[in-house]
């Protein structure tokens, strides 16, 4: 009966190899959308869970209590020691800082240096403890010694050849900063792809006091290192918690106390808080998309297969009368689904494989830190391989257990004279549940693209309120002192350069730490605070930003005490007229200054933020970046002219710069993600309603074949005959938007709420959302209406 079974199943499929092929392509592409969202949220949940101790090991970091909380993810220097040397409850603490703006070089011997290299993010300062805490694989050299003494360096077999061109680097020197030089005491293995620590080199944590002086290490106010702490077995954290609070109170000044808290979490939750690149929130969001589609493709699969059954019916009226029992048709064809669900799975382990390449040069594309590698072989991991078979057997049961059980309800008597259909058609409104469903997806996923994107260009179109084409940015080294006029005047005297500005910002930039600040003669700080940059005297003409009241800072104040402030901080202190605060005394940075001018407002960061209160403090020598303003018509000699005037004015710093416009493009970096990820996702959701759209025209086309035959011969004309076919589409089309409309509408809304320069859900967009549905729905039937309605009537009418 099994052989049987498989020869009638091959013999089906083979027979209708179109239809069947259309079921196919629909289960795998909603099979295949499931499996990247999968991989993609496997990847980002496995970051940093592979440590060992993962259960007892807690990442501790401060939050910053003034005007807001402001959550950071470092800690004071001293903690880790204290913590290792006063507290028996705790295994291992270690500190690590990471590199920013550093440069490792290569001496050739002879005071120069035969590579160099701008050093950001993969490269830190860390302590011994490093290499026990987070497992990391030792490949030679003694890992409880390599890092124990100043000037050392351990390096990744990656650095290893990127600096040396061979792993044998151990002995080898490089320069740190062209000050300190750095011996190579030990090769690791290369961090993996999934972890917030990807470190390809780790100073030595003792070469700090070789840099900073002997007091660096003591400074509890400082928020430099991230500590991490690994607890002894059966150790409650909410010791460490206590602990905490006694040794803020103990090392900090009453006042300073009350101003920060740490804070202990897990180390599973390095990529999901403060220092992470995947929000939960965003993750489970993915997560219900890809259950949504693998649902998709299965009411596709059931709105075909039903369609299907009416063509069966003298088949099941034959096996019936044979003797055939139901639970022997059901087995029938839940084989026949599940043979055409295997080929679905093997169509779709392809299709991802063919899409993980883009998928993974887009994640990293998209996200600085992340290096994905997924491939389709992540799929095979035990912890992979149940979830896998569980979501092919349900998809098994979910795609044809419904049809199964329809085919095998007909009436063998009806079904032998093709009279199924009274008894089928009375089932439809599970059917048109099954649609409802599919339009309100649908429906969801335009609007949710014509809100996005009208959202991301509504952002394009901000104004920022200073001039940010054609300027070019340089970033400058912060180890070393640079000669800023000298650099300026070579650089003026290159074609196409028309002004230079020393800052240690852009107006607009992602570094907007609050800093708290008192007016006139406020001895206690104002109630809100400040977002600090420091410029020059050019900063303002180089962006074209305006004077309200007062002057511009000039190039005689040595010592840094001109201030301009902006109006939004004049508006907060209360006092309408710009002018009144010009010459007003001002404390901010440690430092008594004297507020020169007014600027008018301009955008300090993204546009998630309103204008904020801004303090320009003609502070020189804290510029960290150079910006150049040129001619709109300058050529590629300007850019390298430019690099030039750099390698001769600071031949031992790597040269970086980067385009303004580019760099302010990275504002929307989430939301241009964002916007790809539903446009995909909502041509895969389209394309899967389709394909269901398809498949209960086909239905209705069979089951009102007599209906339209007999309405024919009558003298109906074809518009009415598409008018009866394509009621049932616009009432459930209707219907679905009455769901789609209100609930995106509220999801939508929420989301924009983020955003301070932001677009309203309105109708337009809604109904955009309606006409476009109702466009496609309108294509997909159109074709197969047609057909039923311009086909000669005898065809319907000639078995009676």
């Amino acid at each position: 009966m099994i052989v049987h079974y498989f020869t009638v199943a091959r013999r089906h499929l083979w027979q209708n190899w179109h239809v069947n092929l259309i079921s196919l392509l629909g289960l795998a592409v909603g099979l295949a959308s499931g499996l990247i969202i999968f991989l993609v949220v496997n990847y980002m949940f496995s970051f940093d869970r592979y440590h060992p101790h993962l259960d007892r090991t807690y990442w501790i970091v401060t939050d910053i209590k003034r005007e807001t909380t402001m959550q950071t993810d470092a800690a004071p220097r001293p903690l880790a020691d204290v913590l290792r040397r006063d507290y028996a409850f705790v295994e291992s603490a270690v500190r690590l800082e990471t590199f920013f703006g550093r440069t490792l070089s290569v001496p050739n011997g002879k005071g120069g240096w035969i590579k160099k290299f701008a050093e950001a993010r993969n490269v830190c300062f860390t302590e011994p403890q490093y290499v026990d805490l987070f497992g990391v694989e030792w490949v030679s050299g003694n890992p409880k010694t390599a890092l124990a003494a100043p000037n050392t360096i351990v390096l990744s077999e990656r650095y290893a050849h990127k600096y040396f061109d061979t792993a044998s680097a151990l002995g080898k020197t490089l320069r740190l900063d062209n000050r300190t030089d750095l011996t190579v005491t030990g090769i690791v293995k290369d961090p993996p792809t999934n972890t917030q620590l990807r470190y390809d080199a780790f100073v030595s944590y003792a070469t700090i006091p070789v840099l900073d002086g002997p007091t660096a290490l003591a400074d509890w106010q400082g928020l430099q290192a991230m500590c991490f702490v690994r607890l002894r077995e059966g150790t409650d954290p909410d010791l460490l918690s206590q602990s905490l609070s006694a040794i803020r109170r103990r090392n900090l000044s009453p006042q300073e106390a009350t101003q920060f808290d740490y804070q202990v979490l897990p180390l599973a939750e390095l990529n999901h808080q403060r220092s992470g690149t995947a929000p939960r929130p965003v993750l489970y969001v993915l997560i219900g998309v890809g259950i949504l589609l693998v649902m998709a493709g299965c009411i596709n699969f059931i709105n075909l297969a039903t369609a299907r059954a009416l063509k069966r019916a003298r088949e099941v009226g034959v096996r019936k009368v044979m003797g055939s029992t139901r639970w022997q048709l059901v087995g029938q064809f839940m084989l026949e689904t599940a043979l055409l669900v295997i080929l679905s799975t093997f169509v779709a382990l392809v299709l991802t494989q063919l899409s993980l390449p883009v998928v993974n040069q887009t994640l990293a594309a998209t996200i600085e830190m992340l290096r994905p590698d997924l491939s389709i072989g992540d799929v095979v991991q035990p912890q992979a391989v149940g979830w896998f078979l569980c979501l092919i057997i349900s998809v098994i049961i979910l795609s044809g257990l419904y049809p199964a059980l329809v085919l095998a309800r007909f009436n063998p008597a009806k079904a032998l004279t093709s009279q199924p259909a009274t008894r089928t058609v009375g089932r439809l409104t599970v059917r048109q549940g099954l649609i409802l469903g599919q339009f309100v997806l649908m429906q969801l996923f335009i609007l949710s693209v014509l809100v996005i994107t009208t959202q991301l260009q509504h952002m394009q179109r901000a104004e920022w309120g200073f001039r940010h084409e054609s300027t070019q940015v340089v970033f400058l080294p912060q180890q070393q002192s640079i000669p800023f006029a000298h650099l300026r005047e070579q650089w003026l005297q290159v074609p196409g350069v028309e002004q230079v500005a020393f800052g240690s910002d852009m107006p607009a930039s992602p570094y907007n730490h609050p800093s708290p600040f008192s007016y006139h003669t406020a001895t206690q700080p104002e109630p809100f605070e400040t977002r600090v940059r420091a410029v020059d005297e050019h900063y303002l003409s180089v962006f074209d930003l305006s004077l309200v009241a007062g002057r511009n800072i000039r190039s005689t104040d040595t010592t840094g005490r001109d201030v301009l402030v902006n109006e939004t901080l004049v508006k907060q202190l209360g006092i309408s007229s710009p002018a009144a605060v010009v010459g007003k005394p001002i404390r901010v940075k440690d430092g008594d200054r004297v507020i020169v001018g007014v600027v008018r407002d301009f955008r300090s960061g993204d546009l998630h933020q309103p204008i904020l209160p801004m303090t320009l403090i003609h502070d020189l020598p804290h510029s960290r970046v150079a910006m150049l303003r040129l001619n709109p018509t300058y050529a590629d000699q300007t850019g390298q002219a430019i690099q030039q005037v750099w390698d001769k004015v600071l031949p031992d710093q790597v040269y970086h710069a980067e385009n303004l416009s580019d760099l302010m493009s990275r504002f929307t970096e989430l939301e241009r993600l964002l916007a790809g990820m539903v446009q995909a996702f909502a041509l895969v959701a389209i394309g899967l309603s389709c394909l269901g759209l398809y498949g209960l025209v086909t239905f209705m086309t069979e089951a009102k074949a007599k209906e339209i035959g007999v309405r024919r011969v009558l003298g109906a004309r074809t518009t009415q005959l598409l008018w009866l076919l394509g009621r049932e589409f616009g009432k459930l089309l209707g219907l679905g938007f009455f769901v789609a409309a209100p609930l995106g509408a509220w999801v939508l809304s929420g989301w924009l709420q983020q955003y301070t320069y932001r677009i309203s859900v309105n109708g337009w967009l809604l109904i955009g959302t309606l006409v476009l549905t109702g466009l496609i729905t309108a294509l997909t039937v159109s074709r197969q209406a047609l057909k039923a309605a311009r086909t000669n009537p005898v065809h319907y009418l000639k078995s009676e």
